[in-house]
């Protein structure tokens, strides 16, 4: 377990729901990893890279929507400026993505 944070803390991140628009592989990546443009509604597009690419597809990715925190500041992944990061449930087998059971507006808040 990660040390116990408090609730001003955690009141810091901002999680939101996105619909990806695009996704490519990211061939600079030193591990495996797609690229995905994200749309988030009023708060704009925003770029992920993320290793997803042993359980998904480009084609099954198209459209899904998925929860991200947007407020972290902006790092570079290989030669990517990666603006958000998605979130996942990660284990030694599987990454699966964390996204909402029915279709919301991007945008929304996760709370």
């Amino acid at each position: 377990m990660i040390k116990d944070i408090n609730f001003d803390d955690f009141s810091k991140i901002d999680i939101r729901v996105g619909s990806i628009i695009d996704a490519y592989l990211n061939k600079d990546s030193v591990k495996s990893a797609f690229i995905l443009i994200i749309d988030f509604g009023p708060l704009g597009i925003l770029k992920s890279s993320a290793q997803l690419t042993k359980n998904y597809k480009v084609k099954n990715l198209l459209g899904v929507q998925v929860t991200a925190v947007i407020n972290l500041p902006v790092k570079q992944i290989g030669k990517v400026m990666s603006s958000c990061l998605v979130l996942a449930a990660v284990n030694q087998q599987n990454t699966t993505l964390i996204k909402p059971s029915t279709k919301v507006l991007n945008g929304t808040i996760v709370a």
